[in-house]
């Protein structure tokens, strides 16, 4: 299987997302504060310079560390995966 391109690094203390690199840090304090810093500003994305992209980078950070975010952001991925592939079969079939 080929490596997954999101990922978090813990040797670098890097996020991975494709061929882009973050650094975050290598507590786990940092991290989940990070983490909720990035969903609540994703929140108020209606505002100049915040975003609405930040919240699932911020679950993505977040999901190193707790273990029910982790589950959430699986199952979702599932979920996405599942969808796109059901959608491309009945678009050829």
């Amino acid at each position: 299987m080929s490596e997954r391109r999101y990922r978090l690094d813990q040797k670098r203390g890097r996020l991975v997302l494709g061929s882009v690199e973050i650094p975050v840090p290598r507590s786990r304090t940092g991290r989940i504060a990070t983490g909720t810093a990035l969903v609540g500003g994703g929140f108020l994305g209606f505002l100049p310079i915040l975003g609405f992209w930040m919240v699932p980078l911020g679950l993505l950070v977040l999901s190193h560390d707790l273990s029910f975010v982790r589950r959430k952001r699986r199952r979702a991925t599932v979920w996405w995966y599942r969808r796109k592939t059901e959608a491309g079969a009945g678009a050829r079939g």
